[in-house]
């Protein structure tokens, strides 16, 4: 058993970290967090968070100083720039195995619990993206764990230990609100104030805090005082903006019912939504008396609700109730295996699982299927691939995975059937790397076509950009002095200042534009999304050079 404990890892190191970088960046998210990072790097101000130059007040600055550090070690490249959200998948399993191991059923509950966040398929599509919900699902883990080993793990007579995982939660705190903002004081409320109501300490609800709170704030201190003295408007701005607004305003960014995550969940929860049934019957076996499972399930539940209450919502908000779920996953299946019901050889075999790996063979089987339909007809007007290795790729891991459930489905012993169930999607979230559909990358992703150009980014150049394109143009022409033309977007804040308001050219003003071009000749490139050009071009001169791949279109005048 000591030995299979190695497998999340080799599990982490094949799917997260050996082919991180073998995509092409994506707009907007992870070249909007890839060029914020190299312009920290490029300006030495590793305090106020800037995007092209403009103000970007909607996070703090943590997430940009991790992405900047992994890019100063390992280059300005995809690897680096995905490296820390990956990693952050990684440290939270661990942390998962040791907790659940101490807690849940001893080594294979921790390598369990491991395996299905691993496996997850929203932790897994997060995780292999430049994106800050992972480090803030990491930090916020870290201190739910750090509190639950203080108050549940040890015996009073370990108060000095106690209390240094107690200022390692507020510590974990500090460090999730400066990735992400006062989220990170907010869950951890909604969390352990109705844990400890449960486990009937209310009086705690009054002390505990305190310790917490006061390393949260030595951690966040020195940051907000530095933004606060260069930036006095982002508190402003950052609270009103980006948390009062986005929850509660009709007109939320991301706008969505409060049933959406609902819906949402049995998707992101992929291949071991299958395995639900399972799950419930062995904690409805067991009275909820465990206080892992209790703390687990205030975890998941109220955030979750929160979540769901916020007027704003994007699929990656709910990352952080992932690992909640997975414990609660993990001891429920470990409740069915520890079931004594009738002589077997082995683990026992808790019925649901076989049905449970036939559904998700069947559901696979369904995955290779539409597969087929969309690449060899036009039924659903979308052929994914060019090339036809990335088929044939993509079936033959549909078909290993299916075999995988299918063993799973007939192994004679418990432990041995959730472990196929858990290595089955593995070559397939693999390919995932390798498989992105053509047309997705020709869309999502200009770098390629950008860098075809870059010879006539010459040392004096205007470059022009519209909103779509502008993160992808600042990060692979290295610049950081792109006029913005048309739409502000995220960018409307920062744009407003009087000092960045001279590169804006506003979606009415093509004169300004032409105005550039006519001081500049021979030395302005304009990237825009084509079917924008296609409403300007009227207005503006014949560019001296002009290519497009369909999507976006490099112009020079």
């Amino acid at each position: 058993m000591k030995k299979l404990s190695l497998l999340p890892l080799f599990v982490f190191l094949f799917l997260y970290i050996l082919p991180l970088g073998v995509r092409p960046l994506s707009i907007p998210d992870e070249t909007r967090y890839a060029e914020m990072a190299r312009e920290m790097i490029e300006t030495g101000d590793f305090v106020v968070p800037k995007l092209d130059g403009f103000r970007y007040f909607e996070k703090p600055a943590m997430g940009y100083w991790l992405n900047a550090a992994s890019i100063k070690v390992f280059g300005e490249n995809e690897f680096a720039v995905r490296f820390t959200s990956a990693v952050s998948v990684g440290l939270s399993a661990l942390m998962l195995f040791f907790l659940a191991r101490r807690f849940a059923g001893g080594y294979f509950a921790g390598i369990l619990s491991s395996m299905i966040l691993l496996t997850c398929f929203e932790v897994f599509g997060v995780g292999v993206f430049s994106l800050l919900d992972s480090m803030f699902s990491f930090f916020m883990s870290a201190a739910m764990i750090c509190f639950f080993y203080a108050r549940s793990g040890f015996k009073t007579e370990r108060d000095g230990q106690n209390n240094l995982f107690i200022v390692c939660c507020g510590v974990f705190v500090g460090f999730a609100f400066l990735t992400k903002g006062f989220l990170a004081f907010v869950l951890p409320v909604i969390i352990i104030v109705p844990f400890l109501i449960w486990e009937k300490k209310v009086k705690d609800i009054f002390t505990v805090p305190w310790i917490p709170l006061v390393a949260a704030v030595l951690t966040i201190l020195p940051w907000a005082v530095m933004i606060h003295l260069k930036e006095p408007d982002f508190w402003n701005y950052f609270f009103w903006e980006e948390h009062i607004k986005r929850f509660a305003a009709d007109n939320a960014q991301h706008k969505a019912p409060f049933y959406y995550y609902l819906l949402y969940l049995p998707v992101a929860a992929m291949p071991w939504t299958f395995l639900a049934p399972t799950v419930f019957s062995g904690i409805r076996k067991k009275k909820i008396e465990n206080p892992l499972l209790k703390f687990a399930i205030c975890w998941f539940v109220f955030p979750f609700l929160f979540f769901s209450a916020s007027k704003g919502k994007l699929i990656t908000y709910i990352l952080p109730c992932f690992v909640p779920f997975v414990l609660i996953a993990a001891i429920g299946l470990m409740n069915c295996l520890n079931e004594k019901a009738g002589p077997q050889n082995g683990m026992p075999l808790p019925k649901g699982l076989k049905v449970s790996a036939f559904a998700a063979a069947g559901f696979f089987g369904l995955l290779a299927v539409s597969l087929t339909i969309m690449q060899t007809s036009d039924v659903f007007h979308f052929r994914p691939f060019t090339q036809s290795w990335k088929y044939w790729m993509g079936i033959s891991v549909f078909f290993i995975s299916i075999i995988f459930y299918l063993r799973a489905a007939f192994a004679e012993d418990g432990r041995k059937r959730i472990m196929l169930f858990a290595m089955a999607p593995v070559l397939f979230l693999f390919s995932v790397h390798f498989l992105y559909p053509d047309a997705i990358i020709n869309k999502k992703s200009p770098g390629a076509f950008l860098m075809s150009h870059s010879d006539k980014i010459r040392p004096g150049i205007i470059i022009v950009s519209d909103y779509s394109p502008l993160k992808a143009v600042c990060w692979y022409y290295k610049r950081s002095d792109v006029y913005l033309m048309g739409s502000t977007g995220e960018l409307t804040y920062g744009v407003q200042y009087p000092n960045s308001a001279q590169r804006l050219i506003g979606r009415d003003n093509i004169n300004k534009l032409n105005d550039l071009i006519n001081e500049n000749p021979g030395n302005l490139v304009l990237v825009a999304r084509y079917r924008n050009f296609e409403k300007w071009k009227l207005e503006l001169p014949v560019p001296v050079f002009a290519d497009d791949n369909g999507e976006f279109i490099f112009a020079m005048f």
